[in-house]
């Protein structure tokens, strides 16, 4: 499968001159993510053979899945075990009933009205969480059909890498 982090958020570019938490919940993403993950689309479209997008809740992970959505005429899949780890402000999510009304044309009837956690969630549960989407995948048989739109902390809790902003890698969930 691909894991594909989002593109540029109004949160990472903020905290990236700062570090510090800048406040913003749920952010967008900023031009330059908007552009990364048109570029993402392009170059994901045009080199795989794509069945099933997989995204987190978050709306940064959502818009960056749109474009690559609308090339291949595919749902974007809601799945918020792909969440980012809960540490930061952008961290708290949109309520689901406002994400089904500014996201029509994604099924979201699945959610939680809260589907992130309260309180700060420690390492070892992002390693879980992400342990065990990875057992979820390799039952798959097509798995390796699959973009995930997710986030650095649960990348990184998946492979140990961290990726850039609309950057992607390639994941065997079955190794």
């Amino acid at each position: 499968m691909i894991l594909l982090r989002h593109g540029q958020s109004e949160f990472n570019l903020l905290f990236t001159q700062t570090r510090r938490d800048p406040g913003i919940q749920d952010p967008k993403l900023t031009p330059l993510g908007h552009a990364q993950a048109e570029a993402a689309a392009e170059a994901l479209a045009g080199a795989r053979e794509i069945r099933r997008i997989i995204a987190s809740p978050y709306t940064r992970a959502l818009q960056t899945a749109a474009p690559l959505a609308r090339r291949l005429g595919l749902p974007v899949l809601v799945n918020p075990v792909v969440r980012e780890r809960y540490a930061f402000a952008c961290d708290i999510g949109t309520p689901a009933t406002r994400l089904r009304a500014e996201w029509p044309e994604v099924a979201l009837h699945h959610i939680e009205e809260v589907w992130w956690p309260g309180v700060e969630e420690p390492a070892e549960q992002v390693i879980a969480r992400a342990t065990r989407f990875r057992g979820e995948m390799a039952a798959l048989e097509d798995w390796a059909h699959t973009v995930v739109v997710s986030h650095w902390g649960f990348i990184l809790s998946m492979t140990g890498r961290s990726v850039a902003n609309g950057e992607w890698l390639d994941c065997d969930p079955t190794g």
